[in-house]
């Protein structure tokens, strides 16, 4: 027997996806509106799985605590920008090098994958710019339902691996119509 679990968690973030195509004969227009700045209600369920109960449980759903606290702090009310987009100059132009490209130098690296600004390098900045960079969180792959579906499923399999809890998927909502699943075995193969 397998049990299975999940819990949902709500965040709202902003994207953009600069990598947006579409075929006009299945969109019916050409209309690119994720290559926008905009934002959306987010929600992510994380289903945890076990072969063997411990106290009755696959595991305590307080064990998942650690990611609300991290998606708080990390993503949510946040703009999430892929270090490859045409655009990071223009959005991180006090974080980028001449050429356009990341400055590395400027950014914390987090170890599940991201950058965040260094915000003592603008000490002297007007407050807007610095609440405009505080907002940013910088990643590098496009940040699509699907990428950030296989991001944050990594990041919760690293962490539950601890107890000896399984992550077998991860489901994130774009919007209460839209949403991707990706199944741990899925990243295996």
């Amino acid at each position: 027997m397998r049990w299975i679990i999940d819990k949902s968690f709500d965040f709202c973030y902003g994207h953009r996806v600069w990598s947006q195509s579409l075929d006009k004969a299945y969109s019916l227009d050409e209309c690119l509106m994720c290559r926008h700045l905009h934002g959306h209600q987010g929600q992510i369920r994380i289903f945890l799985s076990s072969e063997i109960l411990t106290d009755g449980m696959v595991t305590d759903f307080k064990h998942l605590n650690w990611f609300k606290a991290w998606l708080d702090a990390t993503l949510d009310h946040k703009f999430i920008i892929d270090r490859n987009d045409p655009l990071f100059f223009d959005l991180m132009s006090h974080y980028a090098d001449a050429r356009g490209a990341m400055d590395e130098a400027k950014f914390y690296v987090h170890p599940e994958g991201y950058w965040t600004p260094r915000l003592e390098l603008l000490a002297e900045a007007p407050a807007p710019l610095i609440e405009k960079y505080e907002g940013m969180v910088v990643v590098d792959f496009v940040p699509t339902s699907e990428n950030l579906t296989a991001w944050i499923l990594g990041i919760v399999s690293d962490r539950m691996r601890g107890l000896g809890v399984k992550v077998e998927a991860v489901e994130f909502w774009e919007t209460p119509k839209s949403h991707c699943r990706v199944e741990a075995r899925s990243l295996e193969s």
